[in-house]
């Protein structure tokens, strides 16, 4: 797995539980497994969604992995904090995982894809570890789906600084919208794929908040760094597209993305 792009700060570990929870309902509530079924959460990073997966599924034997020690430490904090007890974590990397071929009935991939360099190679070894007939399920996001009104100049300046700098850094945060030819290169039969749209105006105040100011700024603000760096844009000209992104969340503002999850059978 590249580096994560976003960096492991404190406020980015803040931003991924916010959004994990925001999105809970719209992204996890077909996301179910029957009693003893055994699920790999390959890429669990700080646990945002581990938690979810866990308590929708109390009777799945879940093992979650992720490369990074740091990641793994803050996610098993939060589980323990949660008081779940069927989830076990493992440092491992997702491009070779260390069990014996055919043993998982389910694979769980969830904003994972768009930091590897080679998405399909990753989906054809977790693949591997799948019992025939079990599931894998990916969720992803497109930052190419993304729309918003008042429409700032630099605002859009910044947005598009998310897919340059992940492109930069051999990511591919348009990944949503190749789910499904992903699914079918890699081996799946049945492929299915599906958006999941967020659409937020004033009249919804919880996604105002959760959405639009808690994860959708800070995800942009977590490559001002890079994104001044690579001299993608100037120092004002972030200030303000940052500014403008703001609109977006007073009243008259709108913003709306798309989500997409897919699901294949070995």
């Amino acid at each position: 797995m590249n580096e994560y792009v976003h960096g492991y700060s404190e406020r980015e570990a803040l931003r991924l539980s916010e959004q994990a929870e925001t999105l809970e309902k719209l992204l996890h509530h077909d996301t179910t497994y029957p009693p003893g079924a055994k699920v790999l959460e390959a890429g669990c990073g700080i646990g945002a969604q581990t938690v979810i997966l866990a308590k929708n599924n109390p009777e799945a034997e879940i093992t979650s992995i992720d490369i990074s020690p740091e990641s793994l430490g803050k996610a098993r904090e939060k589980v323990r904090k949660k008081g779940i007890e069927n989830v076990k974590f493992l440092e491992a990397d997702i491009f070779s995982p260390p069990f014996e071929e055919e043993s998982f009935d389910h694979v769980f991939v969830c904003f994972v894809l768009e930091h590897l360099q080679n998405s399909e190679d990753a989906l054809k070894n977790l693949k591997k570890v799948l019992k025939p007939g079990g599931t894998i399920t990916i969720i992803e996001g497109d930052h190419g789906s993304c729309y918003f009104y008042p429409e700032g100049k630099n605002a859009l300046e910044a947005w598009n600084c998310l897919i340059r700098v992940q492109a930069q850094m051999k990511g591919n945060s348009l990944v949503g919208r190749q789910l499904y030819p992903l699914l079918q290169e890699s081996g799946f039969r049945d492929a299915k794929v599906e958006p999941r749209m967020v659409y937020v105006d004033s009249s919804k105040p919880e996604l105002v908040e959760g959405f639009i100011l808690k994860t959708i700024i800070p995800m942009v603000e977590g490559v001002r760094e890079q994104a001044l760096e690579m001299q993608m844009m100037g120092e004002e000209a972030w200030k303000k597209g940052i500014e403008e992104l703001y609109e977006t969340a007073r009243p008259g503002g709108t913003f709306c993305y798309t989500f997409f999850k897919g699901r294949g059978i070995k």
